[in-house]
């Protein structure tokens, strides 16, 4: 894989000469094609730098591993292993750090992502799940320098969640989460369980790109908008005033209820960002079944019944079963250390696009 990838960064080094003579000749193209091949040009520039960089580094790897072969003083072979050791973590990190980039980038991958989990199989366990997953998700924008906003959320008195959908407000946001959609099990022994018997838990988890007001339309009289009381566990979000908002999409069914804001017009505005999202989901799963191959090279399928992971807390396991990868970091998963997960699935989808590129050549 090592070959291919090389191969391919030459051809962006190539590919890079060709956008430098364009730009050189601001005449020769709009204004709005300028724009777009200038952000091409700096993605492209980033990835090429990157690229002459491991040459270099697999250069001094393959020179200190002969060094060390012929090295006849103790100290000295010491020396190189250690330089050795530290050369190699380099070149892992910098390698995993092409692979995500050459991982062909969607237009929706540079949006903000709207999250929806909700409880599953399990009762008051899948719900405290689901408050696993959100707070996951919470520290992983963290790390990443993005801000969660919550839209709408149903908690229960465990301190659980039946439903909660937020939006995570960060360049890339959904191209790092667009994996998550689907089911997420956890197996482990509920704090409601006095036997210490191993339960079985679902939540599902809805990863959508937020969209832009005149890229989904939405005619208001496709829309029946009702008003109601916000309500939440213990009566501490009970409002006098029918502030919580619920829409609903009469051509699709599609219904959305926010209730966290503090004004009804401000929940109007959130439910109508999630609408937009879910009406952006049902146009691409149309045009996804009109393109067959791609979505046969697809990692999963992304459709919210699909079993994609599994969280076991007494082997400290976590499996993704649509790479059939298993990492013993629960902890550090859970802690927000997402790209554990991530990282191998995009490493899997460049492997399907360099197979599929391969198979058209």
């Amino acid at each position: 894989m090592l070959d291919k990838i090389l191969r391919i960064l030459e051809e962006k080094e190539r590919e890079l000469r060709e956008l430098e003579g364009k730009l050189g000749d601001p005449g020769a193209v709009g204004r709005a094609e300028y724009a777009e091949l200038s952000r091409r040009y700096a993605k492209l520039s980033e990835l090429v730098r990157k690229g002459r960089e491991l040459r270099a580094l697999l250069a001094e790897v393959e020179e200190e591993r002969e060094l060390l072969e012929g090295a006849g003083d103790e100290a000295l072979a010491a020396e190189l292993r250690e330089e050795l050791r530290r050369d190699e973590e380099k070149l892992a990190r910098l390698l995993a750090e092409i692979k995500r980039e050459l991982v062909p980038e969607r237009p929706e991958d540079r949006r903000n992502a709207i999250v929806e989990i909700r409880a599953g199989a399990g009762g008051e366990e899948s719900a405290l799940f689901a408050a696993d997953l959100f707070r996951m998700y919470c520290r992983y924008a963290e790390r990443k320098g993005w801000r969660v906003k919550v839209l709408d959320s149903h908690p229960t008195d465990l301190g659980g969640y039946k439903q909660i959908t937020f939006v995570v407000e960060g360049k890339g946001a959904y191209g790092r989460l667009r994996y998550e959609s689907g089911v997420h099990r956890v197996q482990r022994v509920p704090v409601t369980e006095s036997s210490g018997r191993i339960h079985t838990s679902t939540a599902t988890v809805a990863v959508l790109p937020e969209m832009e007001e005149v890229e989904v339309e939405i005619r208001p009289e496709d829309l029946r908008i009702e008003t109601f009381r916000a309500g939440g566990p213990g009566g501490q979000h009970m409002q006098k005033n029918e502030t919580a908002v619920r829409i609903t999409h009469l051509p699709t069914g599609i219904t959305v209820s926010c209730q966290d804001e503090r004004s009804q017009y401000q929940n109007k505005v959130q439910a109508l960002r999630i609408l937009r999202a879910r009406l952006w989901e049902i146009r691409e799963r149309e045009r996804q079944r009109a393109l067959q191959e791609t979505r046969r090279r697809q990692i999963g399928t992304g459709e919210r019944s699909e079993k994609i992971r599994t969280y076991n807390f007494p082997q400290n396991r976590v499996t993704d079963h649509r790479i059939n990868f298993t990492t013993y970091r629960l902890q550090e998963i859970l802690d927000g250390d997402l790209d554990i997960l991530t990282d191998p699935l995009f490493e899997a989808e460049l492997e399907r696009e360099l197979a599929g590129a391969a198979g058209e050549g």
